[in-house]
């Protein structure tokens, strides 16, 4: 099974609402996350989706300023993952939600978190949310 077979594109961009689609896909980092004692203390592959809706620019004359800068929340990513253990893949997909909702232009997250070596058998097991700013 190729790895992006399992993830569809969200199709959030709508021009009629001014909403453009910023994605991440497929970023894999290494994460100290898990509940059982063979996963304290130690990494493990974790492939990462984002996707997020933002405010829709009129003219962004070609200026990083004026965008939402998916290298930014990829940095966040990494210092989540950085921070310590986390015990849920749940709690991970949550704290890179609230992390996107750090630029005021992001309206919508949608986060996928797998664990590649959770199951035997299994390309990846994990979630995916959806959160709205409130």
């Amino acid at each position: 099974m190729s790895q992006n077979s399992n993830v569809q594109p969200l199709r959030i961009a709508d021009a009629a609402h001014a909403i453009r689609h910023v994605f991440i896909r497929n970023l894999v980092v290494h994460a100290q996350i898990g509940i059982h004692h063979h996963e304290r203390g130690n990494v493990q592959p974790v492939r990462i989706n984002v996707d997020l809706a933002v405010e829709d620019a009129v003219k962004i004359e070609d200026r990083l300023d004026q965008v939402v800068d998916y290298a930014d929340i990829t940095e966040r990513i990494h210092a989540i993952v950085a921070a310590g253990h986390i015990n849920l893949a749940e709690t991970l997909a949550e704290r890179i939600a609230e992390a996107s909702f750090v630029d005021p232009r992001v309206k919508a997250a949608r986060v996928r978190v797998e664990k590649l070596h959770a199951l035997p058998g299994a390309e990846s097991a994990g979630v995916e949310i959806e959160r709205e700013r409130t």
